[in-house]
């Protein structure tokens, strides 16, 4: 009788184990395997899409604490411009605040050959500015190259690094 039960109980220890290897194994197939550099995450894409699209409006609309709200500043956050020394995040709001603060019109503001490239939770987007600024009586235009480094938080796309520098232009 006790040889049957340790038979019995060893038999249904073994189906216990069968039963529960191939659903670990179904589960493990289940999840997805994420390419970060090959896959397009196109809803990510186009909601970074949409935060350049505010962030212009912002600009357009003199609405400059918008504006600031689209950077994530912390000690980690850096920008390189018009090859200068790598500043941070203080500096980088004074700039904008005091730049696109001064704004009195925009007159252009194309974002041309826009690129985004979306790794997971990271997104770069590269273009070539096309921007007609008024400050007061005086008209600037800005063609730059522009890398914006973004990360997603809690708040959407949030801005961690910038580099502009001047987009040599083809002579026509």
């Amino acid at each position: 009788m006790k040889t049957n039960l340790t038979f019995l109980l060893t038999i249904m220890l073994a189906a216990l184990i069968a039963a529960c290897t191939p659903r670990e194994q179904q589960v493990a197939m289940q999840e997805e395997e994420v390419d970060l550099i090959n896959d397009e995450f196109t809803e990510a894409k186009e909601e970074v899409r949409m935060t350049m699209d505010s962030i212009a409006q912002s600009i357009k609309d003199g609405d400059i604490d918008r504006l600031i709200s689209f950077h994530a500043y912390s000690p980690k956050f850096t920008e390189f411009k018009n090859g200068e020394v790598r500043n941070g995040a203080k500096a980088n709001e004074e700039f904008e605040r005091g730049v696109f603060g001064s704004v009195t019109e925009v007159k252009k503001f194309d974002m041309n050959d826009m690129k985004i490239a979306v790794y997971g939770d990271v997104a770069n987007v590269t273009l070539h500015s096309d921007f007609q600024l008024k400050f007061e009586n005086d008209l600037v235009t800005v063609n730059d190259q522009i890398s914006l480094l973004f990360v997603d938080t809690e708040n959407g796309w949030r801005i961690v690094h910038e580099h502009h520098s001047s987009l040599n232009q083809a002579e026509e």
